[in-house]
C-alpha cells in the first residue's frame, strides 16, 4: 500500500478507537520513511499479526464478522448503527442485523437502548412493525437480529426527490398512526418519529423500523437535553424534559406529513438551537400548502397535529385515525374517473 493510503487507514484507527492519537503521532516519522504500517502497528503497538489482519479486513472493524452469517451488503447507516443484510447460515433465514457502533458502545446510555429497543421489537408483534429476533454479542460487538425489509425509508425517497400525493401521504399517516396506536396499547412512546424510520417496503407495506428512543407512557425525559431528531420535536420535547405523550408522536407525525407533501421541513436552520427556537416560539407558515392544491382537510390535519399547545392536537390516535379515514373514504367517493363514482358529498 502507498504512504498515503496508510496515513489514511491510520487515522480510520484513532476515529474508530483502534489506536490512540499519541499512538498514530509516533508512528507518523516512520510512516514518512516509507515503513509500512501493518508492520508498525505489531512492532510500535504490540498488535498480533492476526489483529492487523483483521483489521484490514474489515476496515477498522467497519464490516463485521459474526459467526454464523455470512454478510450480503449494507443496507443503511446511523449515527449508532449500521444495519447489514446477513445470511443465517443454520436456518437460512435473511436478517438485517443492526451492529451497533464501536464508538457508542462505549457510552453506557447507548448501549442500554439499543439492548432495550433490540428487547422491545422481540416481544411486540404489529404489521406496521418490523420483526425483531433478539439481541446478541461476539467479543466486544452488539448487534440486533431483525427481519430484513426491502425497501426504502420515507427520507431516502424524499432525499431523492420523490414527491408524495396527498392521498399517499395520508395512507402512509393512517397506517404509521395505526402502528402508533398498537404501541400506546402496549404502553409505549416512540418519542422519534420521523422519516427516516417509516419504510416503505417493495410490497407498499408501511412500517415503524426502530424504536431506539422509545419510553414508557409519563416517563420524562432529561430535563437539560431534548430527546430525539431535532427538526420533528414537538415544543414541548424541544424545551427539554418533556414527559413522554402520544401527542408528542403526533406533532412528529405532522411534522412527517409535512415534510411528505411539501418536500421540506417546516423549520429549518443550519443551527440546530435556532430549529428548537422556532418550534417553540414561530407559528407554522408555508405558502406551498395553499400553492400545490392540496386539500383544506390535508391543510387541518397538518395544523392540528402541530399545534404548539398539546390540547390542541388530537387527544388519542383514534381520533386521528378516524379523521384520515374519512377523509381517505371521502376522496374514493369522489373519484371521478371511476366508474358509478359518486358526484356529491355528504356535508
Amino acid at each position: 500500500m502507498s504512504p498515503q493510503t496508510d496515513l489514511e487507514f491510520l487515522a480510520l484507527l484513532v476515529h474508530r478507537g483502534h489506536l490512540v492519537r499519541d499512538q498514530a503521532q509516533h508512528l507518523f516519522p516512520f510512516l514518512k520513511q516509507g515503513q509500512p504500517l501493518d508492520s508498525l502497528l505489531q512492532t510500535e503497538c504490540g498488535l498480533s499479526p492476526e489483529r492487523v489482519a483483521w483489521l484490514r479486513r474489515t476496515n477498522a472493524g467497519e464490516i463485521p464478522e459474526i459467526p454464523g452469517y455470512e454478510l450480503r451488503g449494507r443496507l443503511g447507516s446511523g449515527g449508532t448503527a449500521d444495519v447489514w443484510r446477513a445470511l443465517e447460515k443454520k436456518t437460512g433465514r435473511l436478517l438485517a442485523l443492526k451492529v451497533l457502533k464501536t464508538e457508542a458502545a462505549r457510552s453506557k446510555p447507548m448501549l442500554n437502548s439499543f439492548i432495550g429497543e433490540a428487547k422491545l421489537l422481540e416481544r411486540l408483534r404489529h404489521p406496521g412493525l418490523v420483526e425483531g429476533h433478539g439481541v446478541a454479542r461476539f467479543n466486544d460487538l452488539y448487534f440486533e437480529k431483525l427481519e430484513c425489509i426491502e425497501g426504502w425509508t420515507l427520507l431516502e425517497l424524499l432525499d431523492q426527490g420523490h414527491a408524495f400525493p396527498e392521498e399517499d401521504a395520508l395512507r402512509i399517516v393512517q397506517t404509521a398512526a395505526e402502528t402508533m396506536q398498537y404501541l400506546q396499547s402496549q404502553g409505549i412512546v416512540h418519542r422519534d418519529l420521523k422519516p427516516g424510520n417509516i419504510m416503505l417496503a417493495q410490497d407498499g407495506r408501511v412500517r415503524l423500523i426502530d424504536l431506539g428512543f422509545a419510553a414508557g407512557a409519563g416517563q420524562s425525559g432529561n430535563a437539560d437535553s431534548a430527546v430525539g431528531t431535532v427538526a420533528y420535536l414537538s415544543p414541548e420535547q424541544a424545551q427539554g424534559g418533556a414527559v413522554a405523550d402520544a401527542r408528542s408522536d403526533i406533532y412528529s407525525l405532522g411534522v412527517t406529513l409535512f415534510h411528505l407533501v411539501v418536500g421540506r421541513l417546516p423549520f429549518e436552520s443550519s443551527d440546530d438551537r435556532e430549529v428548537l427556537r422556532m418550534q417553540i416560539m414561530e407559528s407554522l407558515a408555508s405558502p406551498e400548502l395553499k400553492t400545490r392544491k392540496l386539500s383544506p382537510h390535508l391543510h387541518y390535519f397538518i395544523e392540528k397535529m402541530m399545534s404548539k399547545e398539546a390540547e390542541h392536537r388530537y387527544q388519542s390516535w383514534n381520533e386521528l385515525i378516524e379523521d384520515v379515514r374519512n377523509q381517505l373514504e371521502g376522496r374514493a367517493a369522489l373519484d371521478f374517473e371511476k366508474p358509478g363514482a359518486s358526484r356529491t358529498r355528504n356535508r
